[in-house]
């Protein structure tokens, strides 16, 4: 049984900096790429970052400059570090991982989110 857990969301003043951890529990096999999304109150869900097992990053442009995904595969683990937090930076930020060969082909795999609050 596969199980994604987010951690290390709380409240952070607005130019702080906070790191989340993803930890992945259960065998995953064939991972093409994990990443974070985000959920704003009234928003749609949106990709905040994603790397792929080749290690090629991609980031929403919202975030470039500030946010740096990056994994420990040893430790089964995904990490978002985000600087110069911004209150719009505000939302319920998810854990994904995408588990097959290709972008139609494989099973994606979500944490349960946590949440992270800038202050202004």
């Amino acid at each position: 049984q596969v199980q994604l857990v987010e951690s290390g969301g709380g409240l952070v003043q607005a130019g702080g900096s906070l790191r989340l951890s993803c930890a992945a529990s259960g065998r995953i096999f064939s991972i093409s790429a994990t990443g974070w999304y985000r959920q704003a109150p009234g928003k749609q869900r949106e990709l905040v970052a994603t790397i792929t097992s080749g290690g090629n990053t991609i980031y929403a442009d919202s975030v470039k400059g500030r946010f740096t995904i990056s994994t420990d595969n040893a430790k089964n683990t995904v990490y978002l570090q985000m600087n110069s937090q911004k209150p719009e930076d505000t939302a319920v930020y998810y854990c994904n991982v995408w588990a097959g060969p290709g972008a139609f082909h494989g099973v994606a795999y979500w944490g349960n989110g946590t949440l992270v609050t800038v202050s202004s």
